[in-house]
């Protein structure tokens, strides 16, 4: 088969009755969604009182849930109406690759909200010294760029290959999931993944391990009721965002080098990923940090 075929990912085999219910359904937590992110967005750009480093931080977040809710929702619910799954390959590698670029990008921007985190408890009267708007702009130009020449390489060791197969396992188009459709020797691919998987997951879990170390350290150190309370409000809602996306994303990635993993429960942790973190990144932050919400409030007052 040809690099300009049609692939079909897995059928949703949903009863006719129920395929315009979810449609609505899908397109409500889309919209909604969506909505919530650019509220997000739209308050920390808006706000004076926000143009700090960690909430400059924090509209990486929403702007990668945005990306990957556009690359994934769209084409979903065209196919729960039509009940036709195939995709051209080209959208397919550009679906994938958003979609990849939006995980890469969120793990390093938590891990950039860790360190941030941990200078403001550890070090805060060096913290305006350290954290100045031009670090935080190049913290998001490295985040960034970094992310797209890695998921852009993998990508280009991926396109070398043709396809012989055009059944996809996942509900979307991504890397493991393409490269079961190739029947060459895809083991340079396989390492190469491989590694790249372990840098991001494993050298984002290092950066948080050390800084929530640190913290934790420092508050019991100077035993002080202020910096237990900045650790709690700040660091508790970023540990609960950061845990979430790791889990996810690592459990889906490990499924898909396990043989006998389950389709069903493949297909469930590849789309937690892109529906769970989009949803709860404004709850979390938008509810539990104080500053942010108030802000938020203010907004749709207006």
């Amino acid at each position: 088969m040809t690099h300009y075929g049609s692939i079909a990912s897995v059928t949703l085999n949903l009863p006719s009755m129920f395929i315009y219910p979810a449609f609505i359904f899908g397109l409500f937590t889309f919209l909604i969604t969506i909505f919530c992110n650019v509220l997000i967005i739209a308050v920390i750009a808006f706000s004076k009182d926000l143009q700090k480093p960690m909430f400059l931080l924090l509209v990486n977040l929403p702007i990668g849930d945005i990306l990957a809710l556009i690359a994934f929702f769209p084409q979903f619910l065209i196919s729960i109406v039509t009940q036709n799954r195939s995709i051209t390959y080209n959208a397919c590698m550009s679906q994938a690759f958003f979609i990849h670029l939006y995980g890469c990008t969120n793990i390093f921007t938590l891990s950039a909200m860790a360190y941030d985190r941990f200078i403001a408890i550890c070090a805060p009267l060096r913290y305006n010294a350290i954290m100045t708007p031009q670090k935080v702009i190049q913290f998001i130009f490295w985040i960034w760029f970094f992310c797209f020449s890695l998921i852009l390489s993998v990508f280009m060791l991926l396109v070398r290959f043709k396809i012989c197969r055009n059944k996809i396992v996942d509900l979307y188009c991504n890397n493991p999931s393409i490269m079961k459709l190739i029947c060459d020797n895809t083991a340079v691919n396989n390492y190469y993944g491989l590694v790249m998987l372990i840098l991001t997951l494993g050298g984002s879990s290092l950066v948080v391990i050390y800084t929530y170390a640190q913290i934790l350290f420092t508050c019991i150190k100077t035993n002080q009721v202020d910096a237990w309370h900045k650790a709690i409000q700040t660091c508790g809602t970023h540990l609960v965002a950061f845990l979430f996306f790791q889990t996810f994303t690592m459990f889906s990635l490990v499924a898909h080098r396990i043989q006998n993993a389950p389709t069903s429960l493949r297909k469930i942790l590849g789309v937690s990923i892109l529906i769970f973190p989009p949803i709860l990144d404004p709850i979390i932050y938008g509810l539990k940090v104080q500053e942010l919400r108030l802000n938020i409030l203010k907004i749709l007052v207006r």
